[in-house]
C-alpha cells in the first residue's frame, strides 16, 4: 500500500466508529508502531487532519470541527498539490480576481503543504506566465451572475449591448454553457426573445438579473453541433465554403493551424498551401484572413473575395491619403 493510500485509510477507519484502539489500526494497516507514529504526525501537522486520542474511549478518532473550517477529503500528494497551484496561478492570470477570493482558503492549505516539502508556492506562481492578445475587460458582476444562472439552471434577464448598431436590448435567456474563446467569455443560451439559440459575449452584458424561473433545457450535444458548425464564435449551419491560398513563406505557419474541425487542406507543388473551411457568418473569418495581408488570397467564394478586396482597398486608401 502506498503512503497516500495508507493516509486515506486512516480517515475510513477513524470516521466509521467513535474511536479505534492503536493495536487495531496497526493490524488493519499492517504497519509498525514507528510508522503509525509518523503517520499521525503527518496527518496532524501537514494535512491538518484533527486526529485526537480519546482517553475515555481508549482509542483514536477524528475530532469534528465547524463545517466552515473543515475541508474533508482534501488530502493531496506532492504532484497533485503542484498541479493545483499551477492551475490556480493560470486561472489568476486568465481572469485576475475572478476565482482567487473563492479559492483563497484552499490555497492557504496548499501553500502550507508545499512548504512542508520545501517548495515555495510564490516561486512556482512566478514561473507560470500567460500572454494575452486582444483581451477585453470582463465585468466581474455580470460573470458571477451568469455563472450562477448556468449552474443553478435559472433564467436570466439581461441587458445586451449590440456593438454593430449601438443598441441595448433587454431580453430573457436560458443559459446553457459558458465558453472561454480567444481570451474572452461567452454564454450560449436559448434566447426567449428570438426563440432560438444565441451566443452572447459576457462583456456585452452590462447588467443582468437571475430569475426564479427554471431555465429551458437544450440538449447540449445537439446545441454544440449546431454552434460548432459555423466559423469561430458564430454558430449556425454552414452556408458557404471558403478556399484560401497562403504564400509559401506562410505555409509552415498555417499548415498546422486548426481553423475548423471540418477543414480541408492541400500542400501545392510551388510550396503554397490551400485551406478550405465552412462558415455561416463571415465577420470573424474576415479578420483572420486580413491579418495575413498579401500572404493570403481568397480563391472562393466570389462574395468573400470581394469583401476582402474592398477592405484592403479602403486600408490602402487610408494610408495614401493620411496626413501622417
Amino acid at each position: 500500500m502506498s503512503e497516500i493510500d495508507r493516509l486515506y485509510s486512516y480517515k475510513t477507519l477513524l470516521t466509521g466508529r467513535r474511536a479505534v484502539p492503536r493495536h487495531e489500526i496497526l493490524t488493519k494497516l499492517e504497519i509498525s508502531p514507528a510508522t503509525f507514529k509518523r503517520d499521525i504526525a503527518k496527518l496532524r501537522d501537514r494535512l491538518n487532519i484533527p486526529i485526537v486520542f480519546d482517553r475515555d474511549l481508549g482509542g483514536y478518532r477524528i475530532e469534528q470541527l465547524d463545517s466552515r473550517e473543515e475541508l474533508p477529503g482534501l488530502w493531496f500528494s506532492q504532484d497533485e498539490i503542484l498541479a493545483l497551484l499551477t492551475i490556480q496561478s493560470m486561472l489568476d492570470q486568465l481572469e485576475p480576481g475572478l476565482l482567487g477570493p473563492k479559492l483563497k482558503p484552499l490555497q492557504k492549505r496548499l501553500d502550507d503543504m508545499l512548504s512542508s516539502k520545501g517548495i515555495d508556492s510564490q516561486t512556482l506562481s512566478q514561473r507560470v506566465r500567460l500572454v494575452h492578445a486582444g483581451k477585453r475587460r470582463l465585468h466581474l458582476k455580470s460573470f458571477e451572475q451568469i455563472a450562477k444562472a448556468v449552474f443553478e439552471r435559472r433564467q436570466l434577464k439581461i441587458q445586451h449591448f449590440n456593438r454593430q448598431n449601438g443598441n441595448c436590448v433587454e431580453r430573457t435567456i436560458s443559459p446553457q454553457q459558458l465558453v472561454h474563446y480567444r481570451d474572452n467569455w461567452y454564454v450560449d443560451a436559448w434566447c426567449h426573445l428570438r426563440g432560438e439559440i444565441r451566443s452572447f459575449a459576457v462583456d456585452a452584458i452590462p447588467a443582468c438579473e437571475v430569475l426564479t424561473n427554471s431555465a429551458k433545457d437544450i440538449d447540449l450535444q445537439a446545441m454544440r453541433q449546431q454552434l460548432d458548425g459555423g466559423y469561430g464564435i458564430f454558430g449556425g449551419r454552414p452556408t458557404s465554403w471558403a478556399t484560401l491560398r497562403f504564400s509559401p513563406k506562410r505555409t509552415d505557419w498555417v499548415k498546422n493551424e486548426m481553423w475548423h474541425p471540418e477543414q480541408r487542406t492541400e500542400l501545392l507543388a510551388d510550396g503554397s498551401f490551400t485551406l478550405s473551411i465552412p462558415y455561416s457568418d463571415e465577420r470573424e473569418l474576415l479578420g483572420d484572413i486580413l491579418r495575413y495581408g498579401a500572404d493570403a488570397e481568397v480563391i472562393e467564394p466570389k462574395k468573400l473575395r470581394n469583401q476582402i478586396s474592398d477592405e484592403l482597398d479602403k486600408a490602402a486608401k487610408l494610408y495614401r491619403t493620411s496626413s501622417h
